[in-house]
């Protein structure tokens, strides 16, 4: 039996896992931290304000696991410090508060080619977020890196929407991959005994999403 912290729990895959964590009767309690209300739920706790790290902050209650489903892009973000302050600051205080409150496994959605050597920000900044991870020593941390997502998002990205049918017919690592595989590969490593640091690229979530 678990309780758990889910951050990120109106995106597209933290959605999905979202319903998963409510559904499994592993799961005890949830917190899920958002900016707007979530539907009600017996199980689920859900501060809401615009400040997540505010939130973060005022929560007290010991979790055993925590999962990170953060993420935007550089164009939402409006600028490339605030795509940072979602994809690197945010996860890293979500992590540090997750050790806070007790958890021993951390959960992230990372990106396909994150790398903090990379040329590229988008990669950089997920790379450089996955080494802040590790430095925290984490007695189990899962990193999963799926390609583009797939799923209904309520409002469509237009470059994914062109980009998608090319994603599908992609090999190995770089075929995009269903939010609800990601979702239920997370949920999968959170109950799967192991420790310290496992990495899974996009075509093990493909793996592990079919076996449900």
């Amino acid at each position: 039996m678990a309780r758990v912290l889910i951050v990120g729990a109106t995106g597209l895959v933290g959605s999905e896992l979202l319903q998963q964590l409510q559904d499994d009767p592993q799961v005890t309690a949830i917190v899920a931290p958002t900016r707007q209300p979530l539907p009600a739920n017996e199980k689920t706790d859900n501060p809401v304000g615009e400040d997540l790290l505010a939130l973060l902050s005022g929560l007290q209650q010991p979790i055993d696991i925590i999962f990170c489903c953060l993420g935007t892009t550089r164009k939402a973000a409006g600028s490339d410090a605030n795509f940072r302050y979602v994809d690197y600051q945010l996860v890293v205080e979500s992590a540090l508060t997750g050790r806070r409150l007790g958890a021993q496994h951390c959960l992230v959605v990372s990106a396909v080619g994150a790398n903090p050597r990379s040329s590229f920000l988008y990669n950089r900044t997920k790379g450089e977020m996955e080494q802040a991870l590790r430095e925290q020593n984490w007695p189990r941390l899962t990193l999963v890196r799926p390609s583009m997502l797939l799923g209904n998002r309520p409002s469509p990205r237009l470059l994914e929407r062109l980009t998608a049918p090319l994603f599908k017919l992609l090999p190995g690592k770089w075929r995009s991959v269903a939010a609800k595989d990601v979702a239920q590969t997370l949920l999968e490593q959170a109950f799967s005994p192991g420790s310290g640091v496992t990495v899974l690229e996009s075509d093990q979530l493909h793996r592990y999403g079919n076996v449900h």
